[in-house]
């Protein structure tokens, strides 16, 4: 019981006002960010808002990463656009509340721990295609409602404030720590823009956030195959880009904070709250690394500030709305650029010349494909899919083998280096079947048996020496080596060597 209910880490020290301040600031930061994306999908502004205050607050509450937040986001209203257009948003409910089943299946069966097999390239290439993207979804508020570049005396008031803002977050924490500098920025900017009377672009000329609590409501669709139908493919893809772009996250603020998150356990707080997302009149959404960045940066490192930022976008919602719609666009979009800076990852510039050219070309692609599809779960499939690829290849040509020759004329090949699908034929190349003596000794000590095409390699190499009346011995398999052979006894001929006093390493270590 105790660990069912331990959601608090009360030994855990928690500066109280760095979390409500971050809060505040990651608040004021969702706002604009639910707004957009939610307009991206063709979803009314208070599908994002509704989102980002029930997805914030159940993974903050039950997440596996404490000051990680989440919100409703670009990848995940990508991919709902053309369910919105064909079948409304009702469908769209629906297939969020599917989404998040399939990642609570995922928490269930453990499957977080895949996030361990993404390599650190494909990583960069994550995190350089989002700042990327965080930066440029910025460039839009230089444009007017026409799509053109805003010109004159509204440009340079609207670059004024972005830079000051930006100077803010970069010089204050120079000076003093006591408040975020992010959330000064933004007070200093509005209070200038209100006390000057600054014409300039606010929160209110996006799209008006007023609103009340986000209301229960069951999905109004056909509960039959054909609606499972069209809602399973969204569906799954939401569910695969949110546990991806989450757990991502999730290692990033590992690795700034040195602590380490539960990878299982936030895919299920993620899956809950998408269901809750879904019945609550949300757009759903995953971990968003801009304002997980934001709150981290802050100092907090604790679940109060990611419940902080939903209770408090609530109250934005339900009763200062008016206020907030007065919030000056310059200075949350100089704070995304900030964050965008902040996010690149400029030390992988510094690998072009260090790195090996596969891992470059990993992290740049994953960066492309991030940039231009916006698909994040392509992204990092292509890179880990090439980076296994490569390490396939390179395993592929590390195989040997030394030959010798013992005092009863029996030829051993020691083999080193894994048999697998990627090594076979460099391992068949290795026997002189013709040359060879009648007896044949293949040791596998400093090797691996990995997979079926190893197996069918032994048997074809048997076969090479049988056909020439010779015999040949598999000594020191490991003991899942021999269960490999074992399970393809029926299908495949070799001659285990019986030796009780081999020794291997195996995975139990």
């Amino acid at each position: 019981m105790k660990k069912i209910f331990n959601l608090f880490d009360f030994s855990q020290k928690v500066n109280y006002k760095n979390e409500a301040l971050s809060g505040l600031t990651v608040a004021l930061a969702l706002v604009p960010e639910a707004v957009a994306f939610a307009l991206i999908a063709g979803l009314s502004p208070l599908t994002g808002l509704y989102a980002a205050v029930v997805m914030g607050f159940v993974t903050s509450v039950f997440g596996g990463r404490p000051g990680m937040i989440s919100g409703a986001t670009g990848a995940v209203a990508v991919v709902l656009i053309t369910l919105v257009k064909s079948h409304g948003v009702e469908y769209v409910f629906a297939a969020v509340i599917l989404a998040g089943l399939f990642q609570m299946a995922a928490g269930f069966l453990k499957l977080g721990k895949l996030i361990r097999l993404v390599p650190h390239p494909v990583i960069f290439g994550f995190v350089n295609g989002l700042a990327i993207i965080i930066f440029m979804s910025q460039l839009d508020q230089f444009k007017d409602g026409s799509g053109n570049w805003l010109t004159g005396s509204t440009l340079y008031v609207l670059l004024a404030l972005v830079l000051l803002t930006m100077l803010i977050i970069w010089g204050l924490p120079k000076l003093t720590k006591l408040i975020p500098a992010s959330l000064t920025a933004i007070l200093v900017v509005f209070g200038l823009v209100t006390f000057i009377g600054i014409d300039t672009k606010t929160v209110g000329d996006m799209a008006s956030i007023s609103g009340g609590f986000p209301p229960f409501h069951i999905p109004s669709v056909p509960i039959n195959i054909e609606t499972l139908l069209v809602i399973l493919p969204y569906a799954a893809i939401v569910a695969g880009v949110g546990l991806i772009e989450s757990l991502l996250t999730l290692n990033i603020v590992d690795e700034i904070t040195e602590t380490r998150g539960n990878s299982n356990k936030e895919a299920l707080a993620q899956g809950a709250a998408n269901i809750l997302s879904g019945v609550f009149s949300g757009m759903g959404g995953c971990a968003m690394i801009g304002q997980s960045l934001i709150n981290v940066s802050n100092g907090a490192r604790a679940r109060l500030s990611g419940i902080v930022a939903s209770i408090m976008l609530l109250i934005f919602v339900m009763f200062g709305s008016g206020l907030i719609e007065k919030v000056p666009m310059a200075a949350l979009t100089g704070l995304m650029i900030m964050v965008s800076i902040g996010t690149f990852e400029w030390a992988s510039l510094k690998t072009f010349t260090k790195f090996p050219k596969s891992d470059i070309l990993v992290m740049v692609l994953v960066t492309l494909v991030t940039v231009f599809l916006h698909n994040l779960a392509l992204a990092v499939l292509i890179g880990v899919i090439i980076a296994a690829l490569v390490f396939a290849w390179d395993n592929a040509k590390r195989i040997r083998a030394r030959k010798s020759v013992d005092e009863n004329g029996v030829k051993h090949y020691e083999i080193y280096g894994p048999l697998f699908f990627g090594s076979v034929a460099a391992f068949n190349e290795k026997f002189d079947v013709l040359n060879d003596p009648d007896e044949v000794i293949i040791d596998f000590e400093e090797s691996r048996v990995v997979d079926m095409s190893a197996i069918e390699a032994l048997n074809k190499i048997t076969e090479r020496y049988n056909k020439v009346g010779k015999k040949v011995h598999l000594q020191h398999l490991s003991p899942d080596c021999r269960q490999l052979l074992k399970n393809a006894e029926k299908i495949i001929k070799v001659n285990v060597m019986e030796d009780p006093t081999y020794k291997v390493v195996t995975d139990d270590l």
